[in-house]
């Protein structure tokens, strides 16, 4: 019974966060070693201040938009899914 509510609150946890770029980074990455949204240190408004394009180095993007985690999505011009 555990088991399936952890596989549906994973399945939900995916669809509220679609895969993001390859090349997004974020500080949170380097703090735990992964982007966990659902830890309180790492939640959608606690980072947002520190991200950035791993292609530019900077909090723009290659397609001269700002850098953030629901934006760097499949449909963004510069998205990656892998390398």
């Amino acid at each position: 019974m555990a088991h399936e509510r952890s596989l549906q609150n994973e399945h939900l946890n995916v669809m509220n966060n679609p895969p993001g770029c390859v090349f997004f980074r974020s500080k949170a990455m380097y703090v735990t070693g992964r982007l966990s949204p659902d830890h309180v240190d790492e939640s959608a408004g606690s980072h947002q201040d520190y991200c950035w394009c791993n292609m530019t180095q900077h909090v723009i993007g290659p397609d001269e938009v700002i850098v953030k985690r629901h934006e760097c999505v499949d449909g963004r011009g510069c998205f990656k899914a892998s390398y």
